[in-house]
């Protein structure tokens, strides 16, 4: 370890205190999405990032958009911070917005409490941890004073768990940020360097509606749905054949996660709609994969006399996989996380998709790094009594302020 590392990671410890209060302020404000209205968060993180001397940029996505994606309110944030002439642009992004707390908590999902070195809260892993993680590194960079070449921003972005496209996917598309590297939030140990893409649908079947009395008069379209979800279910099987390289990840598999339709129970049912996710490894063509499953729903459609299908394609987000410009930033990521957590810090993918994909399909090289948990089982990520152990949040902005450190050296 040189010096500089020593005084970051000694900035780290002395400024912890600081980083689990603005930890704690950001679990404190609501983002559940949906319904998805996020700007008061992003005015909040901007006012607490003022206090640190950073000046956040608020970029509001139009209020028609951000309705037509069946959310209420989005403000995208940038911090830039510029060190010496020359040298990459480095962007550090996390996601504010999470699914809603649901039932089961033990601890207040919007204290921020800590019990036993863990800071409950909804998204205290997943991940406005990394908020705090990316912050307090940056602060400890500039606090080095050390002579650095290239710059740093922070992408606090409200869109990840809808697609992304209307957080970095629209700050991406209006020209207001290109980095040469990214690093974006992390949920393991690892250096995430690929993961799998996803395919949502949404398909309505459609049958005719008629009293329970008199049933032959119509088209039970809960049979018609339930033709199709077996057809679709028993796809898994034949998913568990198809294996990746990539450690990690495994098979692809299909999810039925929403059903809805009829309208009483002596009522034969007229229209059923369901919402499935398909998650594609990242060796997978989507264009075939959606094909595929287009054809599987209208095969077991066409089986059952008069009903009939409508399949609208809600997400698709392809799969990231390694650009072959990340391989100083996975290898110091690789490097520190060693020196400071005291084991081996493998490279993997994950069977998750998220937004580092809209970075990686316009050139950006990237890793996923940050305070995530050991595994985001762990954590209860997205479950009840979410947490950070906060000794990992310590151990994280070490390695990311010594790697930036690291890859902004001007020698």
């Amino acid at each position: 370890m040189n010096a500089n590392h020593e005084k970051l990671d000694a900035w780290v410890d002395s400024h912890f205190d600081e980083e689990v209060r603005f930890l704690q302020a950001l679990v404190q404000v609501p983002t559940d999405t949906p319904p998805g209205n996020n700007a008061p968060h992003a005015e909040r993180t901007a006012e607490l990032l003022a206090g640190f001397g950073f000046d956040a940029e608020r970029h509001p996505v139009p209020a028609q958009e951000v309705r037509g994606y069946g959310l209420e309110s989005i403000t995208n944030l940038i911090v830039r911070r510029r060190f010496g002439a020359g040298g990459p642009t480095i962007a550090l992004n996390a996601h504010g917005d999470v699914v809603p707390p649901g039932e089961g908590w033990t601890h207040d999902p919007y204290g921020g409490e800590i019990v036993d070195g863990k800071l409950y809260g909804r998204a205290s892993a997943v991940s406005k941890s990394d908020f705090a993680t990316y912050t307090f590194a940056l602060r400890a960079l500039e606090a080095l004073g050390a002579n650095l070449a290239g710059g740093v921003e922070l992408h606090f972005t409200y869109d990840e768990e809808f697609g992304g496209e209307l957080g970095p996917g629209w700050l991406l598309r209006n020209k207001l940020t290109e980095p040469d590297l990214l690093l974006a939030a992390g949920f393991s140990y690892q250096v995430v360097t690929a993961h799998n893409g996803c395919l949502q649908m949404e398909v309505t079947v459609h049958g005719r509606q008629a009293h329970a009395a008199i049933p032959d008069t119509g088209v039970d379209a809960l049979q018609g749905a339930v033709a199709i979800l077996n057809a679709l279910y028993a796809q898994n099987a034949l998913y568990k054949l198809v294996t990746s390289k990539v450690p990690g990840i495994t098979h692809p598999y299909l999810n039925v996660g929403r059903i809805e339709g009829g309208t009483n129970t002596n009522v034969v049912p007229g229209k059923v709609t369901f919402k499935l996710d398909r998650r594609m490894i990242p060796e997978e063509n989507p264009a075939e994969v959606e094909a595929t499953i287009r054809r599987v729903i209208e095969d077991a459609a066409a089986s059952c006399p008069g009903i009939g299908v409508d399949i609208k394609r809600l997400l698709l987000a392809r799969a990231m996989r390694p650009l072959p410009g990340n391989k100083a930033l996975v290898e110091a990521l690789q490097r520190h996380g060693e020196a400071v957590f005291g084991e081996s810090i493998p490279t993997s993918g994950t069977p998750l998709y998220t937004d580092v994909r809209l970075y990686c399909e316009r050139g950006i090289p990237a890793a996923i790094y940050g305070a995530g948990p050991r595994t985001v089982f762990e954590s209860n990520a997205k479950r009840a009594d979410e947490h950070l152990v906060l000794d990992d949040l310590r151990r994280a902005t070490k390695v990311v302020a010594r790697t930036l450190c690291d890859l902004l050296d001007a020698g």
